[in-house]
């Protein structure tokens, strides 16, 4: 198997885990009461997820993409973004999730990354749609995707600042 085929499969089979602990996680705040906010942007962020991946795919295999020569730098970025987004989820616990849910009484977590980070799982998520692309020199990807990205974080930063904030005084 081939570098990218094997970190390619190491992506989608991560990616398929977190979304299980995500519905584990949400059937939990759902039944202390938790509400979601932002359905429509969440269904638009699951899109851009979906055709991210399928950019990379094509763009690597369409347009013969190689192994980038400065590859190492990258992935070693990479496994950083991974320590960051895995330290906030479980900092978070059962409160991480990939949706907005936000419990009637939500106290804010000052603990783990969240002490020194504002948004560490979105700063982390930002690095890796525009690092994981550039490992395989997959600049059209890394190009397109990384601002749609990084507009579609702000905006939830935004909802999910007002909703936790709102709930939390």
């Amino acid at each position: 198997m081939n570098p990218f085929a094997i970190f390619f499969t190491f992506l989608l089979l991560q990616r398929g885990g977190e979304l299980l602990l995500a519905r584990l996680n949400e059937k939990k705040l759902r039944a202390k009461g938790a509400i979601e906010l932002d359905q429509k942007g969440y269904r638009i962020i699951v899109a851009m997820h979906i055709l991210f991946f399928i950019s990379l795919l094509l763009e690597k295999n369409l347009l013969n993409r190689e192994l980038n020569k400065l590859w190492l730098p990258f992935f070693l970025l990479f496994l950083v973004t991974q320590f960051l987004r895995y330290w906030a989820i479980l900092t978070l616990g059962e409160y991480w999730n990939t949706k907005v849910l936000v419990l009637p009484s939500h106290k804010l977590i000052k603990k783990g990354p969240y002490r020194y980070i504002k948004h560490p799982n979105y700063t982390a998520v930002i690095m890796e749609i525009a690092t994981i692309p550039l490992i395989f020199s997959c600049y059209l990807t890394a190009s397109v995707f990384s601002p749609i990205n990084l507009f579609l974080v702000h905006r939830r930063i935004k909802i999910e600042e007002e909703a936790l904030y709102k709930r939390s005084k």
